[in-house]
């Protein structure tokens, strides 16, 4: 999964299209697309490169890019779509963070739209891998960033395990036929780690087997939604009494609350 390699049109809501753009050695750049003409918007184009050549192989035309941090795998091909482009961008990204030329900035109950399509956008601040990371709610498909990941989440670089727990939280709330687009496809990895946390849990033995057998074609595992990662997602079952058995065997401990447990989770895997 290299370079421009994408794939066949991925999820689709009431309005429109979410097809994946691979990117580095496991980035996702998600290109969101309406049927009724060729304008797509783009997430977190960190390599300008496939982007453009998935515009060209299907005739579109950029309309905007939403950024959901300022890592540059994420932001990286910013500059260049730009240039690219035959008309101006809407740039959205998050206002705490410094990213040039976002020129649309957005926190948490910040009014905004895809202006070509006509589509509202939900703003949700979660703080955690970094300071103003957002997560954009379009329809029924949220597109998280490095925050969650499908069987796990991201690495706490800014925040605290507080922080980062509030923010799951945040998405364990959403309903469950909610898509969840996340930027890297981590997903096998993750729920190896998942399997150790939580090994007798049969929906996720029974994801696990479905995201190898999709792995050793080729395929991309995700969407998800929110109500498997509920069911699957140790991050978001901190709560669960076998979460917290298996965390506070792992570290030789008697009791652990829920933040705790996370943070003690989040360290496990750090270094599993």
């Amino acid at each position: 999964m290299h370079g421009a390699e994408s794939f066949t049109s991925l999820a689709t809501s009431d309005t429109f299209t979410v097809t994946p753009v691979s990117a580095f050695d496991d980035n996702y750049i998600w290109v969101i697309s309406q049927p009724s003409h060729s304008f797509v918007y783009v997430v977190d184009p960190g390599d300008a490169e496939v982007v453009i050549r998935h515009l060209q192989q299907n005739n579109q035309t950029l309309a905007g890019i939403l950024i959901t941090h300022h890592h540059d795998d994420h932001t990286g091909g910013v500059e260049k779509l730009i240039g690219y482009a035959n008309e101006e961008l809407e740039i959205f990204g998050p206002a705490t963070e410094r990213i040039p030329n976002i020129n649309a900035p957005l926190q948490a109950g910040s009014e905004a739209s895809l202006s070509r399509f006509g589509c509202p956008m939900t703003v949700i601040d979660v703080p955690g891998h970094t300071l103003g990371h957002i997560a954009y709610l379009i329809g029924d498909s949220l597109f998280c960033g490095d925050t969650l990941f499908s069987g796990g989440c991201g690495r706490i670089f800014e925040g605290t395990p507080e922080q980062m727990h509030q923010s799951l939280q945040a998405f364990a709330r959403l309903p469950d036929n909610i898509k969840v687009f996340c930027a890297h496809e981590y997903t096998v990895s993750n729920l190896k780690f998942a399997l150790a946390v939580d090994p007798e849990n049969t929906a996720l033995s029974n994801y696990n087997k479905q995201c190898l057998n999709l792995r050793s074609k080729g395929e991309a595992t995700l969407p998800s939604s929110m109500g498997l990662e509920r069911k699957i997602n140790p991050f978001l079952r901190c709560d669960s009494p076998a979460i917290k058995h298996s965390v506070c065997r792992h570290f030789e401990v008697e009791h652990s609350d829920t933040v705790t447990t996370f943070g003690l989770l989040r360290q496990w895997k750090d270094n599993f």
